[in-house]
């Protein structure tokens, strides 16, 4: 896969895996990957942290290791890391995880389903101010009228989702396998703008991601909620971290609009996009929604922001919707962010994780980086 082409005047932070020697920490400068890794940040985490994070990745010296294509092997961007997500955020991607609900999974019921209530609770919900007193009195309603659920809880309530999506370091990056879990037969792509947070809760960049979902696994029970996000490179997050500054801040992340593509070997096409310009909660009351007196990460986390996507076009039979095939390429973009491609197998398939903390923090010793 050919690595996208970023935003020059970007301030660039990501992962590659250097053979022979691990890890490394790598910036982009004058179109040339530059392994910054040193004793002083041996750790995307470590950079993040820095009250001068970005003037640190701007100035310090490094190895340059050629251009982005030059055969490197591109992880995800970040590292020690908890990995968490928002749910229902879109009200339009709320109204499906209620149609998923509904039809226990079912795609065929799903399209009855969609033209029963979906005209009753769709647009209706799009201007609502999560929480908010208006909110409270839609919830009412919709209890009266049998449709209440615990997506339009989380979509219009006071309290956000906010779930653990994968393992700390087993995201997979730019040019890998996604994984699904071979007991889904209905799942779809999810792109996201994943935030960069450090552990006293300030947001540092963005990154795309695509948090890989089991539309049947988790329209049976919101129980199974973990099985239908976390299995064996279910996530995937690239291909850098734009830092804040430089012309890019929070404000581009609030009116981001992502584009996304599946190409499937069948020669289907889908093609979609998601605006965060429609999102019902702003991403820094997400951010506080995860992190306070309440909720401490010692070495940050990513935050997955959530998707307006969900993909009704029928892909072979009349009525049975959208889902992946193995093979499909997947390809979410941004002008700001770069692009994210991936190519779908099951996880059963994709390479096992095996590199976790432990052998990180051994890694790095044996490099004399801590």
């Amino acid at each position: 896969m050919t690595f996208p082409k970023l935003d020059p005047t970007g301030l660039w932070l990501g992962r590659i895996e250097r053979p022979g020697i691990g890890p490394c920490v790598v910036t982009l400068r004058d179109g040339q990957v530059i392994d910054i890794t040193s004793k002083t940040a041996p750790t995307v985490r470590d950079i993040l942290e820095r009250d001068d994070a970005a003037d640190y990745v701007r100035t310090v010296p490094g190895e340059a290791l050629g251009e982005p294509d030059q055969g490197h092997q591109w992880l995800a961007p970040c590292d020690l890391q908890a990995i968490k997500a928002c749910g229902v955020t879109f009200a339009g991607s709320m109204v499906e995880r209620v149609i998923e609900e509904q039809a226990a999974g079912d795609p065929a019921m799903a399209k009855a389903i969609r033209g029963r209530i979906g005209e009753r609770i769709g647009d209706s919900l799009s201007n609502i101010v999560p929480g908010s007193e208006a909110a409270a009195q839609v919830k009412a309603a919709l209890i009266s009228e049998g449709l209440w659920s615990q997506y339009l809880e989380v979509g219009i309530g006071p309290d956000a989702e906010v779930f653990s999506k994968v393992q700390v370091l087993s995201s997979v990056g730019f040019g890998a396998d996604v994984g699904l879990h071979p007991i889904s037969t209905w799942n779809n792509p999810e792109p996201e703008v994943v935030l960069a947070v450090t552990s006293r809760g300030e947001t540092k960049g963005a990154t795309l991601g695509n948090d890989v979902n089991l539309r049947d696994v988790e329209g049976r029970s919101a129980l199974l909620l973990s099985k239908a996000k976390d299995n064996n490179a279910s996530c995937a997050i690239g291909p850098m971290i734009r830092l804040f500054g430089d012309g890019f801040n929070l404000d581009d992340v609030r009116k981001a609009d992502l584009t996304l593509t599946v190409t499937g070997p069948d020669g289907f096409v889908l093609n979609g996009s998601s605006s965060m310009a429609q999102i019902s909660r702003d991403p820094m009351d997400l951010v506080k929604q995860t992190i306070g007196r309440h909720h401490q990460y010692p070495d940050g986390f990513m935050l997955f922001l959530g998707t307006l996507f969900a993909p009704t076009q029928d892909r072979e039979t009349s009525g049975g919707g959208f889902t992946h095939k193995l093979g499909d390429i997947v390809t979410i973009a941004n002008d700001q962010l770069g692009a994210l491609i991936n190519t779908v197998r099951l996880s059963t398939e994709c390479p096992e994780w095996r590199f976790g903390a432990s052998h990180l923090m051994r890694n790095l010793a044996r490099r004399g980086l801590i």
